[in-house]
Order: structure tokens, then sequence, then C-alpha cells
């Protein structure tokens, strides 16, 4: 299409709530190419519990940075955005990027870019990790407070990801994870006319969707990504595996609860998910757009041949 106006489109939302179905709608509309931006949806061995498209999805429109990551990898938005210049360069002219995902971070990178944070070594990162297991997170607080305190009154006591974060950050540069904060590289996507769209459901629908979602994915084979995961023997603290369900269905396999629970479990861990995903972008990306899910191609062709785009929406 070659009136476009649009330097790239950007499809945010809760899970479940149509973005992927949009985004390849609009990329067949617009000659565009589909880019994930979501941080589970990068791993190759979750293809049915992340809900990244299926392959009749992915050959119905180019898509890009779906899949590409082994669970066995602590993939991080650094490196996420390294994989998304390298593609957005690879784009031909012509061809509209449209990133869909869930994740926040990684469209406030894109846009705002990111803070100027060091590479910490594997070697540091392993040893972080070795000194972790086994102890508890609020005693890894109580070292990280001795450590590094200005980042330590910043976290939860109970957030052990950030945590270890701020621990290997001190370990590799004997300086606070709060000292790098402020100054940014600017984002790939800086400077580009945006149109930025966040998918808002009918929470009590999107809530049914959720749940007989869950049940879908494990009646379809989740079951037997979560087995092959276990079967690595991964460090459990990885993304790929905490990502929603697989600590339920892992209980479940090693006998520890049963299949419902497992499944009461992964519906619950991914509503209350998608509840901080409503609130994290009503607050950190003020700017964007958002509709319901059926007005949203609507919106998006407006926006693309320079008509105005409604905000209307009650964000409430």
């Amino acid at each position: 299409m070659s009136d476009v106006r649009i330097g790239a489109i950007l499809i945010a939302g809760p899970t479940a709530s149509g973005k992927s179905a949009l985004a390849i709608r609009l990329a067949n509309a617009l000659d565009g190419v589909v880019i994930n931006a979501d941080s589970m949806q990068v791993y190759g061995d979750l293809r049915i519990l992340t809900a990244r498209p299926d392959p009749t999805e992915e050959a119905s429109a180019p898509h890009l940075l779906f899949g590409h990551v082994d669970a066995g990898i602590n993939f991080s938005v650094g490196r996420y955005v390294a994989d998304a210049v390298a593609v957005l360069a690879s784009i031909g002219p012509g061809k509209v990027p449209i990133f869909v995902g869930g994740t926040g971070l990684y469209f406030k990178a894109l846009t705002e870019g990111l803070s100027d944070m060091p590479e910490v070594p594997e070697a540091v990162r392993e040893q972080v990790r070795q000194e972790s297991l086994g102890r508890e997170t609020a005693d890894l607080h109580r070292v990280l407070a001795d450590r590094d305190p200005a980042m330590a009154e910043r976290l939860r006591p109970s957030d052990r990801l950030r945590i270890q974060r701020a621990l290997e950050i001190h370990a590799a540069t004997g300086r606070s994870l709060a000292s790098f904060h402020g100054a940014r590289q600017p984002g790939p996507l800086a400077g580009k006319p945006l149109l930025k769209l966040f998918l808002a459901p009918d929470r009590d629908t999107l809530r049914q969707r959720i749940e007989s979602r869950f049940v879908t994915m494990v009646e379809t084979g989740a079951l037997d990504e979560v087995r092959a995961l276990a079967a690595r023997h991964l460090d459990p603290m990885l993304p790929a595996m905490r990502a929603h369900g697989v600590p339920g269905l892992l209980a479940y396999l090693n006998g520890e609860i049963g299949l419902p629970e497992a499944i009461v479990r992964g519906q619950g861990d991914t509503r209350r998910y998608s509840k901080r995903q409503f609130t994290w972008f009503r607050h950190q990306l003020a700017d964007w757009t958002w509709e319901a899910p059926e007005d949203a191609f609507d919106v998006a062709m407006a926006a693309v041949s320079g008509r105005p785009i409604p905000t209307t929406f009650d964000k409430t």
C-alpha cells in the first residue's frame, strides 16, 4: 500500500484480547510484517502455552521474532531491542512493521529507549545464581540491602527476579543498579510516526476467554510442552520456567497437585497478569490509543489514511 503514513504500528493489550488476529489482518491489508513484542512468545519451547501464532497463522503473513529463543536462555529486554533493530534493518521498503504483544517494557524500550545498563558477564550471573539457590527471597533481599540499599528500598522483598538482577549488576560493577537509571539510549522507533493501539476488551468477556483458552491449551498439547521442559532440568528462575501455567502444570506432573488445581492456578495467574497489563499501560504509556478490539481495525486503517483517530474510549 503506497500511501502509508505510519512508520510502524504497535498493538498491545492484555492476553487473549485478539492482538494477533488484528496484526495479521493489518499485515494483509497494508503489506505489513508482524513482529513479536511479547517476552514469552520469543521462546520456541512454548508455542501453545504462550498462545504464539500457530503455523497456519504464521504462514498467512510474515512473522518475525517468534519462537527464536531457547528456553534455557535468560532473554533480556536489551537483547530483544538488539533483535528488533536487526529486524527493522532487514525489512524491505514499503513494508509496514507491525509490533504486537503484551509486554509493556518491550514497547517502552522500542519507543523511549533503554537505560544505559552494563552487560553482566555470564560467569558473574552464574555466581549470583549459585549463591541464591536454596535461599528464601526475603533473605536475598536482606543481602541486597547490605550491598545496594538504594535498590533494596525500591524492590519488594518478594520480587526475586529483580532482586537477583540488582545483585548481578552490583557484583559485576560494584555500583548500585539505581545509578544506571536515567541515562538512556534512544529506542529504535524514537522519532518515527507511530500508531500505538491498546486493545481493551470487556473485562468479563476477557476473563471468560482466559479461562476457556487455558483449558484448550491443556487439551491441545500444553502438558507435553511442560513435560519437555521438565526433562531438561532447567533453572526454575529462568523466564520460560515461570511463564503463566508452567509452575502449576509442573506441580501436576510432579504429582504434587491434581490437574484441575493446576488449571485453576494457570487461569488465576493469567487473569492477574491481564489486570497488571491494564494498569501498566494506563500509567506507563499514557499516550496510547485505547480501543475495543472490534473497532481497532477500522481505527488503524483510518489512521493510516490520515483520518483522525477517535479518543473517546474510557480507560477506567
